[in-house]
């Protein structure tokens, strides 16, 4: 299973999940095949980061978008 974050680049992952697309500036993803654990507490927190990081640019753009 592949777990892609638009985003990926810019969310802190202390853990280190993050295993594929590293080389990009933009994307992280997070490659899981069977039979292997993930610690989910971890998980749980890149996932809110990500929410966050995708939630503030939603935001920007909008507010990009009424000063035009």
């Amino acid at each position: 299973m592949k777990f892609t974050f638009a985003r990926g680049a810019s969310i802190e992952d202390p853990q280190k999940l993050f295993n594929s697309s590293l080389e990009g500036n933009t994307r992280r993803a997070i490659d899981l095949r069977e039979g292997e654990k993930i610690d989910e507490a971890a998980f749980r927190k890149l996932i809110r980061a990500a929410v966050a990081a995708n939630s503030a640019a939603s935001a920007q753009r909008a507010a990009r978008n009424n000063k035009k």
